[in-house]
């Protein structure tokens, strides 16, 4: 158009497509600077979304775990007198609980002070970190605790040289099979079962069971239980905590202390989400540093390509369109690693949830945060590579080029 006219010239619109094509030509023609400037920005979306995918994973299955286990189990242990020494539980504590009204089960053990050893060639001192108790014959049935191999006590063995041993007692005592005999207080006892890990209850993990009569007749035990059990109706779990001190020990119930081993699986999950916390900012720091490269590589583009920069703008394209150019090309390198470290942030998740036996759990969110994370720091990283690049001369450029 002419200038007569007395119109303006106006530069012609750049279409997305268009857009897009050009913000390609820079990464299309250099693949290995695009791959090493994209990967840094892959390797920091991949550490946030595994970090969150392996935190959810852990999470749900712990969620599970309670579920199963339930929320209504408490402890009830002896604390100190008013002198400092350890306390008693009566041996008439866990009837004394049953009677609560909304208890559903309630048992006990009680430490023997025996040490176990699986022949008599070693030397008693050597305990293995494992205790022996005395145990009620509905233990199982308050901690929810299966028996794997065997069979749990009844009236007949708990009054014999017999025993049941904890998933972790068994393993450190090398016994297999039901049937074995370990050594105990001097004496031969016959396994006859080996129970599952109980959750709620590691300390039975780490125990060797045997009845409260077999006890008092062959080890001396006094009779006193020193852990109980309880389960109750889940709305009233707060009021049987409250009742059971008094109920265990009515003449001094502020040497009796209750605890909700659940409560340990809730603090764990505060912990595990501290802890993705942490490892979240280095995933953050990981993706700065991508940042920084692809701000480095796109300096350097524009260095390079001043002749092209030249030659677009005595074309006819617009400060703008130069900019617009740069920028698409940086977005395009940061999106392109955010989609290839939010893939291998999955995969890393699945994995692991696999090799771990948890179920895997990806939230939608983390996927998306890494994403637009990905695209934010590409659009920080390019701003200043396309400004540079569209205040250069025309003239200047193509002199230098």
């Amino acid at each position: 158009m002419s200038a007569g006219s007395g119109r303006d010239l106006v530069p012609g619109r750049l279409a997305w497509a268009d857009l897009l094509r050009v913000g390609a030509s820079g990464p299309r023609t250099r693949p290995g600077r695009a791959v090493l400037s994209a990967l840094g920005i892959a390797l920091g979306v991949a550490t946030m979304v595994s970090v969150v995918g392996i935190s959810s994973s852990s999470r749900a299955r712990l969620l599970d775990e309670l579920d199963r286990l339930g929320t209504n189990l408490l402890t009830v242990t002896p604390g100190q007198t008013l002198f400092g020494a350890t306390a008693a539980l009566p041996e008439r504590s866990v009837a004394m609980v049953a009677g609560i009204g909304p208890v559903t089960s309630a048992s006990a053990t009680g430490d023997t002070g025996e040490s176990v050893r699986r022949t008599d060639a070693i030397p008693r001192e050597r305990t293995g970190g494992l205790a022996v108790r005395a145990a009620s014959p509905d233990l199982p049935v308050t901690l929810q605790t299966r028996v794997e191999r065997g069979v749990w006590l009844n009236r007949a063995t708990g009054a014999r040289r017999a025993v049941v041993l904890g998933a972790v007692a068994a393993r450190r005592l090398g016994v297999g099979n039901v049937g074995e005999q370990v050594w105990i207080g001097g004496q031969w006892w016959t396994v006859v079962g080996v129970l599952a890990p109980s959750p709620l209850a590691p300390e039975i993990d780490r125990s060797v069971l045997t009845g409260f009569e077999a006890a008092r007749t062959h080890l001396g035990f006094d009779g006193h239980p020193t852990t109980l059990y309880t389960r109750s109706a889940d709305e009233a779990v707060d009021d049987v905590r409250e009742v059971l001190p008094r109920t265990v020990n009515p003449e001094n119930p502020e040497e009796v202390e209750v605890s909700r081993p659940s409560d340990a699986l809730v603090a764990r999950a505060a912990a595990d989400g501290a802890f993705t916390g942490l490892l979240l900012g280095l995933g953050g720091v990981a993706l700065l540093v991508g940042g920084v490269g692809v701000a480095n590589t796109m300096v350097i583009s524009v260095l390079e390509r001043r002749g092209e920069i030249g030659l677009r703008r005595s074309l006819g394209a617009t400060r703008g369109q130069v900019r617009a150019q740069f920028l698409a090309e940086s977005l395009l390198l940061s999106g392109a690693g955010g989609a290839a470290g939010a893939t291998l942030g999955t995969l890393v998740t699945i994995g692991y949830a696999a090799v771990g036996d948890l179920p895997s759990v990806v939230p939608p969110w983390s996927l998306a945060g890494g994403a637009g994370a990905a695209l934010l720091v590409g659009t920080v990283a390019g701003i200043y590579p396309a400004m540079r690049a569209a205040r250069m001369s025309p003239t200047l450029a193509l002199g230098t080029a």
